[in-house]
């Protein structure tokens, strides 16, 4: 499933939301390219999406749903990737992964 959580990371004077896949890496790609979302966009585990896409993105299909929930499916999923020595938080109700 396409997964977008709202907008709400500042950077570069713009705010951003994560679109990503509980499913596969496949599947979020093949979307984002669908949308011309450039592969510049992609940052390990998920796609850095301006917010004034955001009701593109839902309109084509992505779940709109919490950062929090966001990051427990990956972690579920298997999906998730984290930067070389990022400090490591459990995500309340996620299997470690």
């Amino acid at each position: 499933m396409i997964l977008i959580d709202p907008p709400a990371v500042e950077a570069y004077g713009r705010v951003w939301s994560h679109l990503a896949s509980d499913t596969s890496f496949e599947e979020l790609h093949a979307f984002a390219r669908s949308l011309d979302i450039p592969e510049r966009g992609f940052d390990r585990d998920h796609y850095d999406v301006p917010s004034e896409w955001y009701d593109a993105v839902v309109a084509a299909g992505a779940t709109p749903i919490s950062s929090r929930e966001l990051v427990k499916r990956l972690v579920a999923a298997g999906l998730r990737r984290r930067r070389p020595g990022a400090a490591t938080r459990p995500v309340p109700g996620a299997e470690p992964g």
